[in-house]
């Protein structure tokens, strides 16, 4: 018992460290127990697990679904970082592709523009290349996007990975080494095919190739590799290389290389062989299992679709049904419109003959009234017309008499200027015969002298006395001639006012009949009206 508590004093606890494995799509963390590895002091320790040797045909050597998975991961982030070149076309064309592994088959009601924008797709070398919007950019890779439809998610991965094992830069690591001791730097590149020399500006084309068919050996002797060539009579090719640990790499990649080399061209080992049948297998069993899928998926929609086209018939009937049973009502409610409609319109072709009729009445009575007005117009006419002649002629009788009357006067006033004369003169001549003398105061018969004197007194007094008389006379026949003329104007003025009156009647009278016309509307038959209304 003693001997067993010193062995266990003596062992000592196993120290552990954390280590991290980072796929292309997970992590994951495991604790291990420390042996003789110098482990370095970062906790936790990462592990990036990737291809180390890449396959000359993936179709054929990429068996596993998860290994093609993982593989398609590491291309893509290789093509997206620019480790392998790709022209813009493939690089669509390939984003296509992982866009159809992702999303599966393209659907317009669902993928809307924009649902790739948070996508990596294109190397960024691509994208400022041409100068295009994201948006443009998405419209190219759509395009492709929707004719790959049907294709599951690993046939999308494969066809993305037969497109870039076809890439210059496939496959290939890449080491900075020197011919000569001149220091001439040149690129050596690694790949399943064998060795390749390049120059550093340009990766895509070598300057010599040796495949690993042609290889007899390769040595190396701290910095300094040694390829010699399957044909003796070829040189053999020397390079240099600084750094210990990465010829240590270089090698391993060649070794490596060569044997998977050699290997894909002998015959499958049977654990191969079973993992192929198996993965052949499964992917037929996959193939069925997506078949039976596709066919149900495929039944399901046609069963959707029915059902869809039969809520739609239904739907579709409904609303005839509704809407015959609306048209139905409406029918109903027209009808009884219509013969509301068609008593009122009887109503209203009763009420329209009556006014009508009144119409009719009403323009009889004006025709009669206007023949009236006509034939009293006409006489009234008549009698202005005469009554201007009758005032025509008054007027000329006026000017007639007031020229009698001014030769009148004029005789009048020359009979007196004559008058005058002719006392004036006899004055004279009584002054220069006789003298004047007071006659006395007598009562005996008077001489022949006053005799005389006495009669020419009494002739002028009698001449006096007539044109007075006839001077009364002018005057009484211009004051009644003045009392006619104003009776006669008088006369007109009324005879003028009853013909304006008239004329205003007779407008009067025929504006209402005209206004009495458009106000009543004619006379429409009963069918007529029915359908007018209707």
């Amino acid at each position: 018992m003693f001997t067993m508590s010193i062995l266990g004093l003596k062992k000592k606890q196993a120290k552990t460290f954390k280590v991290k494995v980072s796929t292309m799509d997970a992590e994951m963390e495991f604790s291990c127990e420390v042996l003789d590895q110098e482990v370095p002091k970062d906790s936790p320790i990462t592990f990036h697990f990737l291809a180390k040797f890449f396959p000359e045909k993936v179709e054929d050597e990429l068996v596993q679904e998860i290994t093609q998975h993982l593989f398609f991961l590491q291309v893509k982030k290789q093509i997206l970082d620019e480790e392998i070149f790709c022209s813009p076309e493939a690089s669509v064309l390939l984003a296509s592709y992982a866009v159809q592994a992702k999303y599966g088959d393209y659907d317009p009601n669902f993928h809307k523009p924009g649902f790739l924008a948070q996508d990596e797709l294109l190397p960024k070398r691509v994208l400022m290349q041409y100068q295009m919007t994201p948006d443009m950019w998405e419209e190219k890779i759509t395009a492709w996007y929707a004719e790959h439809r049907n294709i599951t998610r690993d046939e999308a991965e494969m066809e993305y990975l037969k497109i870039a094992q076809d890439l210059e830069m496939y496959g290939v690591s890449y080491f900075s080494i020197t011919q000569n001791k001149r220091d001439t730097e040149l690129l050596l590149g690694v790949d399943a095919q064998g060795l390749h020399i390049y120059s550093p500006s340009n990766k895509l084309s070598p300057n010599k190739s040796f495949p690993w068919s042609g290889i007899r050996n390769i040595s190396y002797s701290e910095k300094e590799f040694t390829i010699k060539p399957l044909d003796k009579k070829k040189e053999v090719f020397k390079f240099y290389s600084s750094q210990l640990r990465v010829n240590k790499l270089i090698l391993q990649l060649c070794i490596g290389n060569h044997d998977l080399f050699m290997r894909r061209r002998k015959v499958d080992s049977i654990e191969v062989q079973q993992m192929k049948a198996q993965a052949k297998e499964e992917k037929a069993r996959k193939k069925v299992e997506r078949q039976i899928l596709a066919r149900e998926k495929q039944m399901r929609e046609e069963a959707e679709r029915a059902k869809e086209e039969m809520e739609h018939r239904l739907f579709q009937l409904q609303d005839e049904a509704r809407m015959a049973n609306d048209a139905l009502l409406r029918s109903e409610e027209t009808a009884d419109l219509l013969a509301e409609k068609a008593q009122i319109a009887e109503e209203e072709a009763k009420l329209l003959a009556h006014k009508a009729a009144e119409a009719e009445q009403e323009r009889q009575r004006l025709e009669v009234t206007a023949l009236k007005t006509k034939e009293e117009k006409r006489l009234m006419e008549q009698k202005m017309r005469e009554a201007e002649q009758l005032a025509v002629k008054l007027v000329e009788q006026s000017e007639r008499r007031l020229k009698e009357a001014d030769h009148l006067k004029q005789d009048l006033n020359e009979a007196k200027d004559a008058e005058r004369r002719a006392k004036q003169k006899l004055l004279e001549i009584t002054k220069s015969t006789y003298p004047v003398m007071l006659p006395p105061p007598s009562t005996g018969p008077e001489s022949p002298d006053r005799t005389v004197d006495m009669a020419s007194s009494i002739r002028m007094d009698f001449k006096n006395s007539d044109m007075k008389r006839l001077s009364m006379e002018i005057e009484r026949e211009r004051l009644e001639y003045m009392e006619k003329s104003k009776h006669l104007q008088d006369q007109l003025k009324e005879l003028k006012s009853e013909i304006e009156s008239l004329k205003l009647e007779e407008q009067h009278q025929a504006g209402l009949y005209s206004l009495r016309s458009y106000a009543e509307p004619p006379y429409i038959p009963h069918s007529n009206v029915r359908n007018t209304r209707a």
